[in-house]
């Protein structure tokens, strides 16, 4: 157990705020190891606050300066929102020049009772949204979601995300356990809901 908050991967500097989810994915790297490239990602609780990630990122920055930060982690970043939009904020006031990317399941909206994207303007300059699955059948036995209408909820985010004028990419993961997803047919999903699109392949033993 540990509270790394912040770590680096190729250089990139992230941002690991929560182990909390809505979804329970059976493909998730937590399932088999507690590290990403032995950074134990494992939080001892969820009481972190502003002054612990950027203490922290500060640390990071002085060794690792990069121009660009994600929020990602064990868990969903969306789910400490009042935190990552202040982290954000300060990062975005001390290091302008600074790219902002928040990989998400695409559940906040559900989860706040609101649209909270537009909170999110100034802020982040482009959302990674896990879509995983060509139908709700296959987002479901894949995400495992916590709730009722998931699959309709991630599409209903990439949408108000480029509408929203976002920069947003459609993610999924491919090959899992042999596993092939229709491709063609999650990259016209995306496109439709005014994305990008991005297959990440299955790393067997993770990072």
């Amino acid at each position: 157990m540990s509270n790394v908050l912040v770590y680096t991967l190729d250089g990139k500097i992230y941002i690991n705020l929560t182990n909390r989810c809505t979804n329970d994915c059976i493909f998730c790297l937590r399932k088999d190891k507690d590290d990403v490239k032995g950074q134990e990602l494992w939080l001892d609780d969820e009481n972190s606050t502003t002054g612990d990630v950027v203490e922290q990122f500060e640390n990071i920055y002085k060794n690792t300066p990069s121009k660009e930060v994600i929020f990602c982690g064990y868990g969903e970043p969306m789910l400490k929102f009042d935190v990552l939009k202040s982290v954000a904020e300060y990062i975005k006031k001390t290091y302008p020049e600074t790219k902002i990317r928040v990989n998400t399941n695409g559940h906040a909206n559900y989860v706040y009772g609101r649209n909270v994207v537009p909170e999110c303007k100034g802020l982040i300059d482009e959302f990674s949204v896990s879509l995983n699955g060509s139908t709700k059948e296959e987002y479901n036995e894949l995400s495992q979601p916590k709730f009722e209408g998931a699959y309709d909820e991630v599409k209903k985010f990439i949408k108000t995300c480029s509408d929203e004028g976002f920069s947003v990419v459609t993610s999924v993961v491919e090959g899992y356990k042999g596993r092939h997803l229709d491709l063609k047919k999650c990259e016209q999903i995306a496109k439709d809901l005014g994305a990008k699109f991005r297959v990440r392949e299955w790393i067997k033993n993770g990072y």
